[in-house]
């Protein structure tokens, strides 16, 4: 059985993860969406700048956003002036870092989602007078389905299992920004490995039923495949 404290960086996680990936869902749909028809020169500075978390370790955006957020960070001033206090060691910060942090793992599967709606169905559909709105709701979403599955797995389970970002932005505090990862990591340096494997084997089951959901949600169809 899980602690009280446990049960509280679940809790902590489980809501972390949920709405950032609906945050991430609603900024980045249109980014894909921007990406995927846009034929700017501009384009590849962009995508790029979106999937830098891929390769930046943890700790160098960490450090960064404690920079940007921090009393002396423009982010910081802002939000102070604006009477919201400052973001960092607060929950609100921690949504913050991990829709940064994720954001590669929803941008990029709407964006291939959405280059592969056929660009004759939308001019199809722009010929029988549907505005860019319809063409976009009534035809490219529902044909992008899987990208939309695909990109709230991805981005609700990398939430879940991040780690330095949210120790440098949330620090360790109980009820308040010490989620499932932190948690198991305090376990490990007072090396209470039993509890440690407790958590980390419920994060194991966690991944594989997560990419099980989404092979299963993305499987072709009877009528999809090929004879």
């Amino acid at each position: 059985m899980l602690s009280p404290a446990e049960w509280s960086a679940v809790r902590l996680t489980a809501e972390l993860a949920g709405l950032t990936t609906l945050l991430l869902l609603i900024v980045g749909t249109p980014m894909a969406w921007w990406l995927a028809r846009t034929r700017s020169p501009a384009k590849p500075v962009w995508a790029a700048l979106v999937a830098m978390p891929l390769v930046l370790p943890p700790t160098v955006i960490g450090f960064y956003l404690l920079l940007l957020m921090g009393p002396q960070g423009p982010v910081g001033q802002l939000t102070q002036s604006l009477g919201l206090g400052r973001l960092p060691f607060t929950f609100a910060g921690l949504v913050v870092a991990s829709v940064i942090y994720s954001l590669p793992f929803v941008v990029q599967p709407l964006q291939q989602a959405f280059e592969a709606v056929p660009e004759r169905t939308l001019e199809a559909a722009a010929t029988l007078r549907a505005n860019p709105w319809d063409c976009f709701f009534s035809v490219a979403v529902p044909l992008a389905r899987p990208g939309f599955v695909t990109a709230g797995v991805l981005g609700f389970a990398h939430t879940v299992g991040e780690f330095g970002v949210v120790l440098m932005i949330g620090g360790n505090i109980p009820d308040k920004t010490r989620v499932l990862s932190v948690a198991l990591y305090d376990h490990v340096e007072a090396s209470e490995f039993a509890d440690a494997h407790r958590l980390a084997a419920g994060m194991v089951v966690f991944a594989l039923v997560v990419l099980v959901t989404l092979y299963v949600s993305n499987r072709p169809r009877r009528e999809e495949r090929p004879a």
